[in-house]
C-alpha cells in the first residue's frame, strides 16, 4: 500500500459514521483482573517513551491506519459487523495495559464482552474539513497512554464508502496494516449476502509478546548479541545512528515538527530491472541499503554508513496472519565503497552477518547494557525500510480501492523511510525533520535513489551490447 499522510489519502466530503469500544465495553475493561502475559519490548518502549516526551510538556500522536474504499453507500450494520468480526479475530485489540507504580501490567478482555459503539457524526461539505477533524480524533482516540487505542470511522457516499482504521502502534505493525483491506472486504461481503466466512483461527499476537519476552530475558550481558550491539553503539559514539546527512538541526534543542515526502519513485519496469540486478546479492532491499550507503556517503562524507534494519518477527507461520508489532531490529556498519557493486557485497555480507540479532529487542539489549537511553524523541535511531507488498492478499486491487497505509506526522529528530514495492513500481515515503536543510537533503536523496536505481541495471544492458574488438 502507498504509504501517506491523511491530508494526501483521497479524502472526500460525506457522511461520517465512528465506531470505538462501547461503554459497557471499558467498564468490563476496567474490572479485569492482571493478565500475566506481559507487553514486549517493543510495546513497552514505545508507551514508555510517549510517557516520557509527554512528561517534558509535548503532545506527540504516533498513530498509524489505513484508509481503503468499499463500493456504494455501504450498509453500515454489515460494515459494523464486519468490523467487530475482525476485531475478535486478533486478541491485542482487546488487549491493554495499566500502570502499577512504574510497572505496565496486561488486561485481556473476553470475546463476549467486546461490543462496538456506533455515532453518527454527520455531514461534513468539505474535505479539508473532513480531514482535519478525523486527524484531530485519531490523535485523541489513537493514544500511546489511553485505552481503548484505536478507532473506526467511514465517511459514506452514493457512490462509494471510504472506511478509516487508526491504532497506537502498539497494535499493529505495516504487515498488520496491509492485510486489513481485504479481509475487512471479505468480512463485509460475507455480511451483505448473508454467508457464513468460518476463516482459520490466528495466532495471538499476545501469546507471541510472552513467548518472545521469555526467550529475551533468557540471555544476559554476556550474550554474542548484546556484545555486538555492545560495539556498535561504542562505533557510534555511544549513540544509536540518525540519518548522516545534515538535518539542520541543533544540539540539545527542541523536538522539531516533522513533515512528509511520499511519490512514486519509478516503475514496475524499472523496479523489476533494479531486482534483476541485486537478486544475486539477496534482492532490493539489499539493492536500496547499498544505493543509500553510497548517496549518505556522498551527501554527509560520514566514512561508515551505520543504521539499524527493520526485520519482522513473524518466524512462526501461526503469526503471518496475525495483527501485532512484529518487528526486531538488526545493526549493520556499510564502508563507502568505490561503486554499486562493492556497496552490494558489502550490504550482503552485514546481513548475513548481523540478521539474527533481530531475534532478540532492543529494548531487552540497552537494558541489559545499563545505558542511560531515556527517549526523548518518539524514534530511537533512523531507518531505511524496504517491504515487498506485491503477495498480500487483494494488493493487486489497492488503487481501484484507494488503499493506503497512514502515518500521523508530528514531532521528531530522525528521518525514517520506507521503500514499498507495488505491483506499479516502487513507492517512497519519507518522515524528516521540517528544516530547509532537511527538505533539500531529504529531496536530494531521494532524487539520487530514483537516478541510481534506474540507471545501473541500464547501464549493465548497455554494457552488455556493446560490440567487442579483438
Amino acid at each position: 500500500m502507498r504509504i501517506s499522510d491523511i491530508q494526501r489519502c483521497e479524502a472526500r466530503p460525506g457522511h461520517l459514521v465512528e465506531w470505538t469500544f462501547s461503554p459497557a465495553t471499558v467498564a468490563a475493561a476496567a474490572a479485569l483482573p492482571p493478565d500475566p502475559r506481559p507487553p514486549s519490548y517493543i510495546q513497552e518502549s514505545h508507551i514508555r517513551t510517549a510517557r516520557s516526551v509527554r512528561e517534558d510538556g509535548l503532545f506527540v500522536p504516533t498513530w498509524i491506519g489505513t484508509a481503503f474504499d468499499l463500493p456504494g453507500a455501504a450498509d453500515l450494520d454489515a460494515l459494523e459487523q464486519a468490523l467487530r468480526g475482525w476485531t475478535l479475530r486478533h486478541e491485542t485489540l482487546r488487549s491493554g495495559f495499566r500502570w502499577a507504580g512504574d510497572d505496565m501490567h496486561r488486561f485481556t478482555l473476553d470475546e463476549d464482552d467486546v461490543s462496538l459503539h456506533r455515532e453518527v457524526v454527520g455531514d461534513f461539505a468539505d474535505a479539508d474539513t473532513l480531514v482535519r477533524y478525523l486527524q484531530d480524533r485519531f490523535d485523541v482516540a489513537a493514544d500511546a497512554l489511553g485505552w481503548p487505542n484505536f478507532i473506526y470511522a467511514a465517511v459514506v457516499r452514493d457512490d462509494s464508502t471510504s472506511v478509516y482504521l487508526a491504532f497506537d502502534h502498539t497494535n499493529v505493525d505495516a504487515y498488520s496494516l496491509q492485510r486489513i483491506p481485504d479481509e475487512i472486504h471479505e468480512l463485509y461481503r460475507a455480511g451483505v449476502t448473508g454467508r457464513s466466512l468460518a476463516g482459520a483461527p490466528v495466532g495471538s499476537y499476545v501469546d507471541f509478546c510472552e513467548q518472545e519476552r521469555a526467550n529475551a530475558d533468557g540471555i544476559d550481558d554476556t550474550h554474542a548479541i548484546v556484545a555486538r550491539w555492545r560495539e556498535f553503539i561504542a562505533r557510534g559514539d555511544g549513540t544509536l545512528p540518525a540519518f548522516p546527512v545534515d538535518l539542520g538541526l541543533r544540539p540539545g534543542g527542541p523536538l522539531p515538527a516533522q513533515k512528509l515526502m511520499r511519490e512514486p519513485l519509478v516503475d514496475a519496469d524499472a523496479a523489476a530491472a533494479f531486482e534483476a540486478y541485486c537478486r544475486p546479492y539477496g534482492g532490493s532491499m539489499v539493492g536500496v541499503l547499498a544505493a543509500t550507503s553510497l548517496i549518505v556517503h556522498q551527501l554527509g562524507g560520514e566514512p561508515v554508513y551505520r543504521t539499524v534494519v527493520p526485520f519482522h518477527t513473524r518466524v512462526k507461520s501461526a503469526w503471518s496472519d496475525s495483527v501485532g508489532w512484529y518487528v526486531g531490529g538488526a545493526p549493520i556498519e556499510v564502508p563507502a565503497a568505490r561503486d554499486f557493486d562493492g556497496a552490494l557485497t558489502a550490504v550482503r555480507a552485514e546481513l548475513q552477518a548481523n540478521r539474527s540479532l533481530a531475534r532478540i529487542p532492543l529494548a531487552r539489549v540497552l537494558r541489559l547494557l545499563g545505558a542511560d537511553f531515556r527517549p526523548t524523541s518518539p524514534d530511537l535511531y533512523s531507518i531505511v525500510s524496504y517491504v515487498d507488498a506485491r503477495d498480500v492478499p487483494g494488493s493487486a486491487h489497492w488503487p481501484e480501492q484507494k488503499v493506503y497505509g497512514l502515518l500521523r506526522v508530528s514531532y521528531g529528530d530522525q528521518v525514517c523511510v520506507w521503500i514499498t514495492r507495488l505491483h506499479e513500481g516502487l513507492w517512497l515515503a519519507c518522515r524528516y525533520p521540517d528544516t530547509d536543510i532537511a527538505y533539500k537533503n531529504m529531496r536530494r536523496y531521494i532524487e539520487a535513489l530514483r537516478d541510481l536505481v534506474v540507471s545501473v541495471p541500464a547501464h549493465t544492458r548497455l554494457l552488455a551490447t556493446e560490440p567487442t574488438f579483438s
